[in-house]
């Protein structure tokens, strides 16, 4: 068995909507390393289902993989923003993996949280963090789940920053005429000339 994280953006789909539909194709991916981390997937293995473009990010819940080598619709149609012109029906360029919803966790596990703990230090999500598929080791997973089980300490409250001071500026003589009155004869000269 092997253990994954990967990500979605809960208002594109949520852990809420697979919990409603069950079962749903993970498509949509368009990075040829995501791709091929989907193409080494087994059904039973187990996913870490990560909340991303959101604030704050992070593990909302798990899944399943319940089937591999799921041709990716979306690549074919025209409307669809993960459409791609050069793959062919009888080539796809694009697959994916059908994800079964597990569960919800009883805490998000936020990306905050993740950084946090030493023990999660090496996972790939905090060197590669644009990836949208990619493994994770047991451990990495167990205690991702066990701080899923953990409320979360309470955020520190931020001070409030106070505005930087406006640097002084330097006293800047301004350069004006002098009236006819106080000029001197010599001034007087230079401008007649």
């Amino acid at each position: 068995m092997q253990y994954w994280l990967m990500k979605t953006e809960p208002d594109a789909f949520s852990i809420s909507d697979l919990e409603r539909v069950g079962v749903e194709p993970w498509s949509g991916v368009r990075n040829k390393m995501a791709r091929n981390f989907m193409r080494k997937m087994q059904i039973g293995d187990r996913v870490l289902f990560y909340h991303s473009s959101t604030e704050p990010p992070g593990v909302a819940g798990l899944a399943d993989v319940e089937r591999t080598g799921v041709v990716d619709e979306t690549q074919f149609d025209p409307a669809s923003p993960y459409f791609d012109p050069t793959s062919k029906r009888e080539s796809p360029v694009w697959d994916c993996v059908d994800v079964r919803y597990v569960s919800k966790l009883p805490h998000y596990v936020s990306l905050a949280r993740i950084r946090a703990d030493a023990a999660l230090a090496d996972m790939m999500l905090l060197k590669w963090s644009r990836l949208s598929v990619m493994p994770v080791t047991d451990a990495q997973y167990q205690r991702i789940v066990a701080l899923g089980d953990i409320e979360p300490p309470p955020e520190p409250v931020k001070p409030k920053r106070k505005p930087k001071p406006k640097p002084r500026r330097k006293a800047v003589r301004k350069k004006t005429k002098r009236s006819r009155a106080t000029r001197s004869p010599r001034d007087a000269s230079v401008a007649a000339r």
